[in-house]
């Protein structure tokens, strides 16, 4: 049976993935011990990411082949800024975090980083490529949700973060992950040796931003002016 490329893109991911999965940060968050100050410089920097991220959506409407996959972008476009950033924003409230807070936060050089090539690389690719981008964040959140659910199920209850936990690990953050997973594999089929070695490459960098977006936020790092 055929490789999908899915598959080697998830075997060769691995070396990265475990090192985020591993990240002081991930595993701080799945038994609580996260100190809360490195939690709340996360949530501002992760929605700004959010409105950036999402742009790629509306990019991948517009250089969808074919009406289904259009109505689909369309639809996590919407879901994105009408539902997802609503419950960052009520979670981001539990911490003391003010809607006004998190929309003048200032992203960091790093998150300016990552959202400016995963922008860059959409507006000048293709579709294919623009999913290589896209697919780190939603299948490794998944796969961390998934495995922190699985290690520390049972303490979750009294874990400020159960929250964050739960969401990521649920089915229906899960479906969205699928479906890029399946269209990943659409898009690659018959292309070249080096048109796939180029969507590999976009994967691995996203997923090493993703390392350092952990990073990042484990340091509460900023502009050092």
């Amino acid at each position: 049976m055929k490789e999908k490329f899915t598959d080697r893109l998830y075997r060769n991911v691995q070396p990265i993935w475990r090192k985020n999965h591993e990240h002081p940060f991930v595993t701080g968050i799945g038994d609580g011990t996260l100190e809360r100050g490195k939690f709340i410089h996360y949530m501002k920097q992760d929605y700004v990411y959010l409105i950036e991220y999402a742009k790629l959506f509306a990019i991948g409407a517009q250089k969808a082949n074919d009406l289904v996959t259009m109505e689909r972008f369309a639809n996590i476009l919407h879901d994105t800024l009408h539902f997802e950033m609503e419950l960052h924003r009520q979670y981001a409230a539990e911490f003391g975090i003010t809607r006004e807070e998190l929309e003048t936060t200032t992203p960091t050089p790093m998150n300016l980083a990552y959202t400016s090539y995963m922008l860059k690389v959409a507006g000048n690719g293709t579709l294919a490529e623009l999913v290589a981008c896209l697919l780190p964040c939603a299948w490794d959140y998944w796969e961390i949700g998934k495995l922190l659910e699985f290690k520390y199920g049972e303490t979750l209850r009294d874990n400020p973060y159960r929250q964050w936990v739960e969401t990521y690990s649920s089915e229906t953050f899960g479906e969205g992950a699928k479906w890029l997973i399946q269209l990943m594999d659409e898009l690659a089929d018959g292309k070249t040796d080096r048109e796939l070695n180029r969507l590999e490459e976009h994967f691995q960098v996203t997923s090493k931003f993703e390392y350092l977006f952990w990073e990042m936020n484990d340091k509460k790092e900023d502009w050092p002016l």
